[in-house]
């Protein structure tokens, strides 16, 4: 037996027979074109057509994310900057095929060169010219396997053209060897909620047919897995398909402390999904939706109707909004199109905002009136705050706006310590866990080659946590978590044991960490914090919780 290690998406854990995709086109050869320039500019334009029209009513027929994702990808193949690239080397004598292929190829190196979000676009850039090439030839493009079976579907990444369709009946679980956990992949994984590992660099050696166990709850595949480990995964799996089904009560500790659990949301719509799941409000509503896909700022009537429709899916449920968070991997031309050697050290968050505060006065002014029609508990926080004057300069605008509860996002190591002062003037704080462990271990959470620095098991990590909670305490004040930490059942049990008073995920997680909390007393969760902040590493706090766990009651 042995573990590959990746980045697990979601919790689930799964097993059964490796499929493999099948390996890319060969690359066009370099010959000269025997068809003639204007010939064979045609052929790629017709190929290019119709492969985003098959992109469209892919996403079409999927629906949700993945739509979104398809219709961006269609646009992608028809970008002109490419068919400018395209023409220029057919005119130069380049078949259709070796055209399409190296003027991609360029596009793609510049794209996987950004970095972060826009690198990891670049892996939709090949599959989009794997299928035109596949089309001048007149054979099928690669896509995902059918052996017949139930299987583990193991890719080097996956195009959102296959993720969207895949079988679910016949898809037990994903691993790829490249991408990272804003890969479209892990998207529409945790849309479909399918069981996926995605980075797992070692698992280009696992062969079609091996039985492997999948558990995205550690980021590991087992392979030559015993019997027991076997049967081990298969109770878990059944105890999580138990648990999702199990009637929904309020978040609480086995001793009846309350631990209200909330759900994370991009959009409105996500709203009666969230309810249905068993969320208890909203601990993290990101408002960039309105914004990144925009030229200009968004009006504030235009804000105003989503929050509204939010707003109104909560009555009487709190309902935290997060302003702007804008820069690093979610660049906004309106708001700071300036270059930055190193974004997520840049002009990001509320430093943004107020570089343009224009923009953050309008999104208060909706805020504000949006919360006056509807019945909903409107918390409202600002991102990245890193001092005590900008938690002062914006829980001041706030309640300038009439916002009654204003807090800020502990995202970095210096609001964790000082936390005691900031929540002196913030009503309250909410732990973002990915980009405080980005930042305390030094690692981009968009990279996948320090994807193994980017986990909250660190003790670094939880020592910052407990120093936030410790100033919520001191201060009467709640700390939220809203990161992806949340949503790991057991990691949840120690984020309460450190001072959480509230936990915010995925609403696919809300059984999960429900199920988890109920098995400990407030007392076992301190105990089990305790033992993991006593730890080294990641790995061994992980394995200490689980001791200590193992011991409750």
């Amino acid at each position: 037996m042995s573990e590959l290690r990746g980045v697990g998406i979601g919790l689930g854990v799964a097993q059964g027979p490796v499929a493999r995709m099948a390996e890319p086109l060969p690359a066009p050869s370099d010959a000269p074109s025997t068809l003639g320039a204007d010939a064979e500019l045609a052929r790629v334009r017709e190929a290019v057509a119709a492969v985003a029209r098959e992109l469209e009513e892919r996403g079409a027929t999927a629906g949700g994310a993945a739509r979104e994702v398809l219709e961006a990808q269609a646009m992608m193949a028809e970008d002109p900057t490419l068919d400018s690239e395209v023409s220029t080397r057919t005119a130069a004598g380049k078949t259709g095929e070796f055209a399409v292929y190296d003027a991609f190829a360029s596009f793609r190196d510049q794209l996987a060169a950004m970095g972060g979000y826009l690198g990891e676009r670049a892996a939709d850039l090949d599959d989009v010219a794997q299928r035109v090439i596949a089309r001048l030839r007149g054979v099928a493009a690669p896509g995902v396997p059918d052996p017949g079976h139930p299987f583990v579907l193991v890719a080097k990444d996956l195009a959102p053209a296959d993720t969207a369709l895949l079988d679910l009946d016949k898809v037990l679980a994903l691993v790829t060897t490249d991408g990272g956990p804003t890969s479209h992949t892990a998207i529409l994984a945790r849309e479909k909620s399918i069981v996926a590992v995605v980075g797992a660099v070692d698992a280009k050696g696992l062969v079609d047919g091996e039985t492997v166990i999948v558990d995205a709850a550690k980021g590991a595949v087992t392979t030559q897995p015993t019997a027991d480990e076997l049967a081990q995964a298969q109770n878990r799996a059944d105890a999580r398909k138990a648990a999702a089904s199990a009637p929904l009560t309020p978040g609480a500790l086995k001793d009846g402390t309350a631990v209200p659990l909330l759900a994370n949301l991009g959009k409105p719509g996500g709203a009666a999904e969230a309810v249905e799941l068993g969320a208890e409000g909203v601990g993290l509503f990101r408002t960039e939706f309105l914004f990144l896909s925009a030229t200009q700022a968004p009006t504030v009537e235009e804000q105003k109707k989503s929050y509204v429709e939010l707003l109104s899916a909560f009555p009487g449920k709190k309902v935290v909004v997060r302003a702007l968070d804008a820069g690093a991997d979610k660049p906004l031309a309106f708001l700071n199109d300036a270059h930055e050697e190193n974004p997520a050290l840049g002009l990001r968050g509320l430093r943004a905002l107020r570089a343009s505060e224009d923009i953050l006065r309008e999104q208060l002014t909706a805020l504000a009136q949006a919360d006056a029609e509807t019945e909903a508990d409107l918390w409202v926080m600002a991102p990245m705050v890193s001092t005590v004057e900008e938690t002062t300069y914006f829980t001041e605008l706030a309640r300038e706006y009439g916002i009654k509860t204003a807090g800020v996002m502990v995202e970095v190591p210096s609001s964790a310590l000082l936390a005691d002062r900031v929540l002196q003037i913030a009503d309250f704080a909410s732990i973002g866990t990915n980009d405080l462990t980005q930042y305390t271990l030094a690692a981009d959470r968009l990279l996948g080659s320090v994807a193994s620095f980017q986990d909250p098991w660190h003790p670094a990590v939880l020592r910052l946590i407990k120093a936030t909670g410790d100033g919520g305490r001191v201060n009467g004040k709640p700390v939220g978590i809203c990161g992806e930490a949340a949503a790991d059942p057991l990691l949840a049990v120690v984020l309460v044991g450190l001072g959480a008073t509230t936990l915010s995920m995925a609403p696919t997680a809300l059984a999960d960490v429900r199920a988890s909390l109920l098995q400990y007393t407030r007392e076992d969760a301190e105990r089990i914090a305790a033992a993991a902040l006593a730890a080294d590493d990641a790995a061994s706090a992980r394995s200490a919780a689980q001791d200590a766990a193992e011991t409750a009651g």
